[in-house]
Formats: C-alpha cells, sequence, structure tokens
C-alpha cells in the first residue's frame, strides 16, 4: 500500500510542468508535513555562496575570478542553472567524481590493474555511461588486467568469492550481507545460507598470471570453490557445491510501475534511434549479398557452404578463447542493476545526497536493513524512480540535486541550540558543515594560489641551496675540482634536491615535501594496444625499470678501490613551483600526504569512511606547509600583483581581488580596514598581501563550504 502511494504522487508530481529539482522540494516537503515537522527552511544561501559550493562540489575546486564575473553578467534569474550545466560538462567535473567512485569502488593504483579502473572510471563519468551497464561490467567482466580494464575490480579482492559477495551486496546494495558470513546476520534477515548463495556466484571465478609476461588475468573454471554447509559445520566428505541464488527481493515481474514503463520506453527509443543511425550492413547482410554472387555464378549447392561457414563464423568469441564469460556473474551483474531491483538504484541515490546535502535518507548510507528505514522514504523513492526513468544518467542525478531548493539551503546560523540544529537538518531544512574533500581543498589552494601556473618569469625567483654530494678522490688522495670530478648526487633526483633545500631554508624539515603530487594520464591508460605486444612491452618495461633502479643503485654505491669524499655543495635553483592536481594523482596517496592528512583513506577496508574530525597534523601541514607558503607568496605573473607594484599602489582593489580569489566574495567595510593595516605595516605591499593570503587561506571559511 505504502507502495502505491509513492508512486501515485510521483505520477501526479510528472504531470505537473515542474523541473525534476522542484519536484523534490515538494515532495520532500509534503513529506515533512505529514511527519509532523514544523518549523520552517533556514533559507537560501546568495549567488556568490552558490558558485562557491556547486564548484567544489561539482568540479572540485574553488571558482576563479574569471568564472565569478562571467557568472555575474548572466541573469540572475537563469545563472544558477547555467552554471550547474556548465560544471557538468566541465572536463573536471569527471576529474572530482571519480574520487567519489574511487572511495565507494576501493580504486588503488598499487594493485593489480588498479589504475587502469580508476581511468575506466573516469571515461563513463565524462561520457555519461548509464550507471547500470557501468555496475553490470564491473561485476561480470572476465578478462585481463589493464585490456579490460573493469576486470580491476574483482581483481581488487583477489577474485576472492566470500570477499566479493560482501564487497558487490555493500558497495551496489547497501547492504552489508557480509555480517552474516560467520553467522545469520544479528540485525536483519540474511542468514549464513544467503551470504554463501551470493559468494557462489563468483566461486567458479579464477585469478591467473602468466609465466612469461606476467600479466595478471581472470578467467571461469570448472568447479566451484563454493561449498555448503561451511566447513565449520560439516565434514568436508558432506560438502557441496552451492548453488547461486538471489536473495534480495525485486519488483514482481507482472507489476508494471511508471518508471519501468518510461525506462523501457527510453531504451526503446534509443534502439530506434541507433537502428536509424547505423545504415552499414550486417555480417548477415554481407554473407547474403555473397550467398548470391556464389549462386550466380556456380549454382544452388555452393549456398549450402556458405551458411555453414556464416554460423560457424558468428560462434568465434575470440577473447573467450582466453577469458572465459563468467554465467554466474552475468546473472548477477543482471539482478542486482535490474530496475526492479529497489535496493540498487535507491542505495546509489542515497550515496549521492549524502555527499552533496551532507546527511543520507539512510545513514550509514551502506546499511539498508529493515531496523534502520530512511528518514524520508518517500523523497527517497521519487528520486531513485526518477535516476532509473531518465536512463540511470548520474549527470542528471547530479543535476537535479544541485538544482534543488535542499542543495541550496544555508547552514544553521552559529550560536543556535543544537537540538534545533538537529532537527533543522534531519529534515533538510538547513545544510550540515561540510569540509571540502581533502583533493578539492589542495586543488583550491593551488587555485587560490595560482600554482596550476608559473607565477614568476624565468630567473626572478632564484635560491641558493645546499646538496649533499659523494666525490671520488684523485689518485695522491687530494679532493679533485668539482667541475671536473666524478660527482655522485646523494639526493637522488633534481627536484627531491630542490625541495630538500627548500626544507632546510624555511625549516620545514623533511616534511616540506608532503604536498607534491603525480597526476595520472587516464587517455595514456587505457591506450588500445594489440594483446600480445602490450604484454611484451609490460614485461619489458618491468626489466628496464629494474635495470634503472640497479644502475641507480649501483651509481649510488662507492666503486670498489676508489676513495671518495662526502661534500656539502650550494646549487642556484629557480624556485618557480607548479603544482598538479589532486584528482589525478595516483592512489591513495602515501602516509602523510596533504589528502591522506586530511581526510583521504586506505581504500583497503570496505565501507571505510572518510574522517572529517580536526587535527593537530593538518593545522600543522597548513600553517607550516610548502603548499599554502608557496599559494601565499605574491608571483609578478599574478593579476594581483599589479595592484601592488608602482609609485601609487591600489591598495583596496588587490584586497578585494584576493577576497574574490581565496573567498568568494566581497569584504565587510571592517575587513578591508584591517587588511589595508596589515599590508601598510608590511615592508612592501607584495609582503603584507602573502601575510594576508596566508591568514585567509589558514581560516575556517576557507576549508568548509558556505
Amino acid at each position: 500500500m505504502v507502495r502505491l502511494c509513492i508512486l501515485s504522487l510521483a505520477s501526479v508530481f510528472m504531470l505537473a510542468s515542474t523541473t525534476q529539482a522542484e519536484t523534490i522540494d515538494s515532495v520532500l516537503s509534503s513529506e515533512n508535513q505529514s511527519l509532523g515537522v514544523a518549523k520552517a527552511s533556514v533559507g537560501i544561501v546568495d549567488d556568490m555562496a552558490f558558485i562557491r559550493r556547486a564548484s567544489v562540489d561539482l568540479i572540485g575546486r574553488i571558482p576563479t575570478v574569471e568564472e565569478l564575473k562571467e557568472y555575474q553578467n548572466w541573469p540572475a534569474q537563469t545563472r544558477r542553472d547555467q552554471l550547474v550545466d556548465k560544471l557538468i560538462e566541465h572536463p573536471r567535473f569527471a576529474d572530482r567524481w571519480t574520487v567519489f567512485f574511487a572511495d565507494l569502488l576501493r580504486l588503488r593504483s598499487n594493485v593489480t590493474g588498479g589504475s587502469a579502473l580508476i581511468a575506466h572510471v573516469h571515461r563513463n563519468i565524462r561520457d555519461d555511461v548509464p550507471y547500470n551497464e557501468f555496475a553490470a561490467t564491473l561485476i561480470s567482466t572476465n578478462g585481463k588486467a589493464g585490456r579490460s580494464p573493469e576486470v580491476g575490480f574483482i581483481l581488487g579482492d583477489n577474485a576472492d568469492p566470500l570477499a566479493m559477495a560482501s564487497v558487490t551486496s555493500q558497495v551496489f546494495m547497501g547492504v552489508r550481507i557480509g555480517c552474516a558470513q560467520c553467522h545469520d546476520h544479528p540485525f536483519d534477515v540474511w542468514t549464513r545460507k544467503d551470504f554463501y548463495s551470493v559468494a557462489a556466484y563468483f566461486g567458479k571465478t579464477r585469478r591467473y598470471e602468466s609465466n612469461f609476461t606476467r600479466v595478471v588475468y581472470t578467467s571461469e573454471g570448472e568447479q566451484t570453490t563454493v561449498l555448503w554447509p561451511p566447513e565449520d559445520e560439516a565434514e568436508e566428505s558432506e560438502r557441496k557445491a552451492m548453488v547461486p541464488s538471489f536473495p534480495f527481493e525485486l519488483i514482481g515481474a507482472k507489476e508494471q510501475p511508471e518508471f519501468i514503463a518510461r525506462y523501457e520506453a527510453l531504451l526503446q527509443k534509443k534502439a530506434d534511434a541507433l537502428a536509424a543511425k547505423d545504415n552499414s550492413p550486417s555480417l548477415d547482410d554481407l554473407f547474403a549479398e555473397a550467398d548470391g554472387k556464389v549462386e550466380a555464378a556456380t549454382g544452388n549447392g555452393i549456398s549450402v557452404a556458405v551458411a555453414e561457414a556464416r554460423e560457424e563464423i558468428n560462434k568465434i568469441d575470440v577473447k573467450a578463447s582466453l577469458y572465459k564469460r563468467s554465467e554466474y556473474r552475468e546473472q548477477l551483474a543482471q539482478q542486482i542493476t535490474s530496475p526492479r531491483n529497489r535496493l540498487f538504484a535507491e542505495s546509489f541515490v542515497n550515496r549521492i545526497w549524502h555527499d552533496l546535502v551532507g546527511r543520507g535518507f539512510v545513514e550509514p548510507v551502506d546499511d539498508f536493513r529493515e531496523d534502520n528505514p530512511p528518514s524520508h522514504p518517500q523523497t527517497l523513492s521519487y528520486i531513485a524512480d526518477e535516476f532509473v526513468a531518465n536512463g540511470y544518467s548520474f549527470k542528471q542525478l547530479v543535476k537535479s540535486i544541485v538544482q534543488s531548493d535542499v542543495y541550496q539551503q544555508k547552514q544553521v546560523p552559529l550560536g543556535s541550540n543544537e537540538l534545533v540544529q538537529e532537527e533543522l537538518e534531519a529534515a533538510f531544512l538547513a545544510t550540515p558543515m561540510r569540509r571540502m574533500l581533502s583533493e578539492s581543498l589542495y586543488d583550491s589552494i593551488v587555485t587560490a594560489g595560482h600554482l596550476f601556473d608559473l607565477k614568476y618569469r624565468q630567473g626572478e625567483n632564484e635560491r641558493i641551496i645546499e646538496q649533499e654530494v659523494r666525490v671520488l678522490l684523485a689518485a695522491d688522495g687530494e679532493p679533485q675540482d668539482l667541475a671536473s670530478a666524478d660527482v655522485q648526487d646523494l639526493a637522488g633526483n633534481p627536484q627531491q634536491m630542490t625541495n630538500q633545500g627548500m626544507a632546510m631554508e624555511n625549516g620545514g624539515g623533511a616534511g616540506y615535501t608532503l604536498e607534491d603530487a603525480i597526476e595520472l594520464d587516464f587517455d595514456a591508460l587505457l591506450k588500445d594496444e594489440d594483446e600480445v605486444e602490450l604484454d611484451v612491452m609490460v614485461a619489458k618495461s618491468q626489466e628496464e625499470l629494474e635495470a634503472e633502479r640497479m644502475q641507480m643503485e649501483n651509481q649510488r654505491r662507492p666503486r670498489v678501490g676508489m676513495k671518495y669524499e662526502t661534500k656539502i655543495v650550494q646549487r642556484t635553483v629557480d624556485d618557480n613551483p607548479r603544482f598538479s592536481s589532486a584528482l589525478r594523482m595516483a592512489t591513495p596517496a602515501p602516509v602523510g600526504h596533504f589528502v591522506r592528512v586530511f581526510g583521504q583513506t586506505s581504500r583497503n577496508d570496505l565501507g571505510e569512511a572518510r574522517d572529517d574530525n580536526p587535527s593537530m597534523r593538518q593545522s600543522l601541514m597548513m600553517l607550516n606547509g610548502r603548499l599554502t607558503h608557496e599559494a601565499s607568496r605574491v608571483g609578478t605573473l599574478e593579476p594581483v600583483s599589479k595592484y601592488l607594484i608602482g609609485g601609487k599602489p591600489q591598495i583596496e582593489k588587490a584586497i578585494e581581488l584576493a577576497y574574490h580569489e581565496i573567498l568568494t566574495r566581497n569584504p565587510t567595510a571592517e575587513e578591508l580596514a584591517w587588511a589595508k593595516e596589515m599590508i601598510q605595516e608590511a615592508k612592501t605591499p607584495s609582503d603584507g598581501m602573502a601575510d594576508l593570503r596566508w591568514v585567509m587561506l589558514n581560516s575556517n571559511e576557507f576549508r568548509f563550504l558556505p
């Protein structure tokens, strides 16, 4: 009965001439009334706060001044919708949401096929591949790591059937069935046998590794490794192969809810459009044409042979000869991603809602069970229905949420009663306080400090650093001239030496380089190469890397019979740093790196959430770290520089620009007076501006979303 009411409500709203975002607000408001919520919304954020919040959420950084000016020039009535449309198609949209999926799927660059899978996820987000299709390939695909990047998902847990049962249920349906691995679930209906029945879908999948190329791939074995009863409940002779079964409830085949009818109509429309567009002859058409030509030339008898050849060719599956398809996992993927599986759509919508709004309908987001119902079941159901009906479009889902009033709510004013705050946030009448993701915080500092590009002209910012070297002594034991001597660099590479020198100069110590990032080249990782050639290239590159490592070790090791002297020498470097995006860096980052300190997980444990709690390490990294230091300094190529140099500096314009670049708002009169005083007391206007920017970057206002 409840389900019918929800469907009727959704149908009524679909008939109205409103946007999906407006309908979300209407359904939520109606549901709040039915729940007896009497309080009103705290209101909507202003335009400046909206562009900052939306930019950080959708493209993983604060807006630039140029983007802010463009936004302000758009009509006030439509600028927010225009902004959302632009951000969703921005190249960084896929970068930012790859981080979300990396957390969800526990993507790691340091496991087999990990980097290729990250690149694959990025491409699927960029191209808005339907989420059900994307998920189905992750669950069902067999093949070679790298060549079939989806395989990285199952290789992440070494194709272990028991681990994959837990991962697949929790990630794609928000159900912690793994709790039933050792005993019946203590809080839900799942039994231990239910868990093993899901694990059985993965029972025949095997992980293989080539002895020659070391390439890893998955295929199917003849026998399952999942047996019932478990070994702790029965003798080995009593255990039998477990038959896979799907213990989760689906909408009955005889039922045809409106959203499923719309989804099927959308699929038919896409199929018709594709058929109309594709005028090229099929393989059967070509054979039919060949039949006619051969018959005309030789008679009817040959057509039988051609028909047999056609049948044999159509049976050929080149990859299947190497990587057998998993019929069991294909069945599982079909059932999990079916529009009749409410858990699949609702759990994903709940995750996206939590990420954008700050609170899920179900908390924790991956714990859907009977005694943990959603706070607003009708609203969740409506959004999930629309998600399915729109063809599982991720971009459309994000757009509908960000354009809603719910997303645009203000926060509860500081100093409000905690119980009132909790009530407002639980009813989605106020947005919770949210700190930027660690990757977004990193990229926002880089954006504010103009560190994606060089900020000084060549030679303008040279520094003298100290470098430790080993110098070969002459035959008489005297040190040779450094210009002609055999000098071995003990630091390893010039970039590292530069950072070490800067660390010594600034007192930052060894941790001064913990903000560096190396970007992954997603396109290169998915480059289509011949499979055999690619295997040889992988093996060769591994051998070459090992040879280079050994050569470097030999260079650092003193030669037998030779005498060396270690010296500290000085080098002049052009200190003009440039930073890469944290959104594309290899993940997870090393322990102690900026993004790890601010919450990125190791991505080893299933369901591990980011820790948003503040720490002393975070404060020290912001106060003393290289990233904040370089972002604060004023480069001669920055826009603000023109207001600070010359005989008549334009201090007020410089301060206003700094507030736009860092906090996305205008300074108040009090802030303007305070900032002018700080700059005027400094040795130079540029030094004063650097101090001001450092203070702003270290403020809570910068780190938290408005």
